[in-house]
């Protein structure tokens, strides 16, 4: 790959990320592109960033459409992350959703799942809610987790991690309770919570045909969109929750208007969102 990105090739891109995905790039990340993008050139025999866009614009339906995607979306993520959405879940959401929901199952949609350990932390949530407080969770519980990516689809449907990622945000006790050392010498977790949750490719920009949900988790993935964007994923989100169910963002996102649709709630710490 050639050592500059014109303006000209930068802006294209930036138009064909945010076409695909959503993602809406800042100024001045030409290295970021470059970064993520110089195996994928190298491996196609591709010179600049130029010839890639070609490329993209004459096949729409490219393998390397995906691996460019998967290449610049960041799927930082880690166990229990923030803490404070998971204890909202079992000390207020689960109690109130069960009572609500009857007889039918709680079903907890996890978006922009990455490589699984949101959902899987919420399993184990659920897991230790119904262990601590027999007969308090009379439903069964269905995990719905979804992310752009196939790739980190297949490493999250696995549910095997190597020791560094079990690290991240995951106790011993939990490691213990919930994983078992696999002979390749990672960490696979337990076939009861795995069974919990169900794996989708899933594009937030485009059709949702998920059923109705009670609850969403939708967190660190918005503030890669644009306004507009935003406020079209929120209220497509908004049409799958059943009525009084809630939707959890990042802690650095925020609803930003579509009053007539959410009620802010305060948790003391943390704040989600009630559908109205």
């Amino acid at each position: 790959m050639k050592s500059d990105i014109t303006p000209q090739e930068y802006e294209a891109f930036k138009s064909f990320l945010q076409d695909a995905c959503g993602i809406l790039l800042g100024e001045n990340k030409q290295y970021l592109v470059k970064s993520r993008l110089r195996r994928i050139l190298e491996d196609n025999s591709m010179h600049s960033l130029g010839d890639l866009i070609e490329h993209l614009r004459r096949s729409s339906r490219s393998p390397l459409r995906e691996l460019v995607v998967d290449a610049m979306t960041t799927n930082e993520t880690l166990w229990f992350r923030d803490s404070h959405p998971f204890r909202i879940l079992t000390d207020q959401l689960l109690p109130e959703l069960s009572e609500k929901a009857g007889a039918q199952p709680l079903r907890i949609w996890s978006a922009a799942c990455s490589t699984g350990q949101e959902p899987y932390s919420i399993a184990m949530a659920v897991d230790e809610f119904r262990r601590q407080k027999p007969g308090k969770l009379r439903n069964d519980v269905r995990i719905l987790a979804t992310d752009i990516s196939r790739s980190v689809l297949e490493v999250a449907r696995r549910g095997e991690y190597e020791m560094l990622a079990i690290g991240r945000g995951l106790s011993p006790e939990r490691q213990k309770s919930f994983f078992t050392e696999s002979p390749t010498g990672g960490w696979q977790i337990r076939p009861q919570i795995k069974a919990l949750v169900e794996f989708r490719e899933l594009n937030l920009l485009e059709r949702y045909t998920l059923g109705k949900v009670d609850l969403v988790f939708c967190r660190n993935v918005l503030i890669y969109f644009s306004a507009e964007l935003k406020k079209d994923i929120l209220t497509r989100i908004h049409a799958t929750l059943n009525p009084g169910g809630y939707l959890i963002l990042g802690a650095s996102e925020s609803l930003n208007g579509l009053p007539h649709l959410y009620e802010m709630v305060q948790c003391r710490p943390g704040i989600i969102y009630r559908k109205k």
